[in-house]
């Protein structure tokens, strides 16, 4: 199917969303920091080259695995 504009519809809704991780659909879990915690999260995952989500999961698998 394609748009006015030649859109290919079907070829866009293969790109929605972001790819899941693991294998399956992800949750959303909002959370608070303060602008210390954020500083402190934000120095780290810079030193290792990880975006603010990415540093978050690493530093709850790290936590839960404890």
């Amino acid at each position: 199917m394609r748009l006015k504009r030649g859109y290919d519809v079907e070829e866009l809704q293969k790109r929605w969303g972001r790819p899941p991780r693991a294998g399956s659909a992800s949750q959303v879990v909002p959370t608070q920091f303060s602008d210390e915690e954020l500083a402190e999260l934000m120095e780290r995952a810079n030193r290792e080259g990880l975006d603010r989500s990415a540093a978050i999961r690493a530093a709850v698998r790290e936590w839960a695995r404890a």
